[in-house]
């Protein structure tokens, strides 16, 4: 039996979809691999560019492009980078007109909450911000037993709640969502729930920092084990 064959761009020897050709060039797909998502499903594309073609898709996509392109200067000495994601979360927020920002932070990072709060209303955003411990359920309620909790196993350990975090979000009518250092999992469940636009500033990383990249840049040295199979 043939495996149908899927999208590998991460393994993509040649990237013809950014190439080095000017503008007025006809770009070829000749050098593209077997397994490029323009010749495995071209339909997708027109599919995506028909959704581009909506008023407000397309206004937020171009605006979008516009704040990718002022992360980077062009100076005499060439192309660099002069933004962080904060400013950009600020620069951005305004180009679409937004006024009331949410923010869903992981309780262990109250601090940066805080710090974040800050920054924004010094910028003039009204800012809602609610933690993942939120409504202090217990973890037991979704059936986890003493010897898989954090705390000891007769303490009260509230679980993190990221679909009372989503709900609160939406009903507080927020134009843009923020999520700040949710678990992984818990961030899923957050982005399902969540019925306004969003957009992350940071993941947990308990190791790195919240920089899981890290892990990637040292996964030939110090992290070598990421290369084998992981219980």
């Amino acid at each position: 039996m043939t495996k149908k064959m899927s999208p590998t761009c991460a393994k993509c020897p040649t990237v013809v979809c950014s190439p080095s050709i000017k503008a007025n060039e006809e770009l070829s797909l000749d050098k593209a691999p077997s397994f490029c998502p323009m010749k495995l499903m071209p339909e997708v594309f027109n599919e995506a560019l028909s959704e581009y073609d909506k008023p407000e898709v397309r206004e937020f996509a171009r605006l979008a492009s516009i704040q990718e392109a002022e992360c980077y200067e062009r100076l005499p000495d060439g192309l660099r980078t002069k933004l962080p994601r904060i400013e950009e979360l600020i620069q951005f927020s305004r180009k679409c007109g937004y006024k009331r920002l949410g923010i869903a932070h992981c309780a262990g990072l109250f601090k940066e909450a805080g710090l974040l709060t800050e920054i924004l209303e010094n910028n003039g955003f009204e800012v809602v911000t609610v933690q993942c411990k939120t409504g202090a359920v217990q973890k037991e309620r979704i059936g986890i037993p003493s010897d898989q909790k954090i705390a000891l196993p007769d303490d009260w350990e509230t679980m993190c709640n990221p679909i009372a975090q989503a709900m609160i979000i939406n009903k507080a009518k927020v134009d843009l969502a923020v999520m700040l250092g949710l678990c992984i999992g818990h961030d899923t469940l957050f982005i399902k729930y969540c019925d306004v636009p969003l957009t992350v500033i940071a993941v947990k990383d308990r190791v790195f920092g919240h920089n899981p990249l890290a892990a990637l840049y040292l996964s030939e040295s110090y992290y070598r084990r990421l290369g084998n199979n992981i219980d």
